[in-house]
């Protein structure tokens, strides 16, 4: 895939991210369904590498570069990842004075809405494919209600999920 190209895709995605994973399904339907240089599994890889490690949450689009076109393609998703975050300055300096306003909050909160409306509509085929057998499934569940039961830190969830998945894994 051509540099360029791959920059500007993942650029699309990441300015139009406004919580880190909103861009996920801007980056699955370019790269996995339109040009085909990504799987769903190299996917939720690169997902897993952005969540690992410390940083933003739209760190995996350096991974998503990585797996489509090596360390050029990381570089890739590093600009992609920052350029917004330039733009955002003269931005916020011309919008900043207008965000109180009735049309400017009922456009941020349908954006945000649209935004949940993505996530869930991008993760139910990376959990196809990554919910291969009832210990993966029984961890995703597991972890989803310790999520929205308590105020554990993501991080802890993450942790408990993997010893979970190295202990079926000794199992099975």
């Amino acid at each position: 895939m051509n540099l360029l190209l791959l920059y500007l895709l993942l650029l699309k995605a990441t300015a139009t991210s406004f919580s880190g994973l909103t861009s996920l399904p801007v980056v699955r339907n370019d790269l996995v369904v339109r040009y085909q240089v990504l799987t769903d599994r190299q996917l939720n890889a690169a997902v897993v590498a952005g969540q690992t490690g410390p940083g933003p949450y739209g760190l995996y689009v350096v991974s998503v570069g990585y797996f489509v076109a090596g360390v050029p393609g990381a570089f890739c998703g590093y600009l992609a990842m920052i350029t917004p975050a330039f733009l955002i300055i003269p931005m916020l300096r011309y919008l900043g004075a207008r965000a109180r306003h009735p049309g400017a909050r009922s456009a941020i909160q349908g954006v945000t809405l649209a935004a949940a409306g993505l996530i869930v509509a991008s993760a139910i085929p990376l959990a196809q494919d990554a919910l291969t057998g009832a210990a993966a499934v029984a961890i995703a569940i597991a972890s989803f209600l310790v999520l929205i039961a308590t105020r554990l830190d993501t991080l802890w969830v993450i942790a408990g999920s993997a010893v979970a998945g190295l202990v079926a894994g000794f199992l099975a």
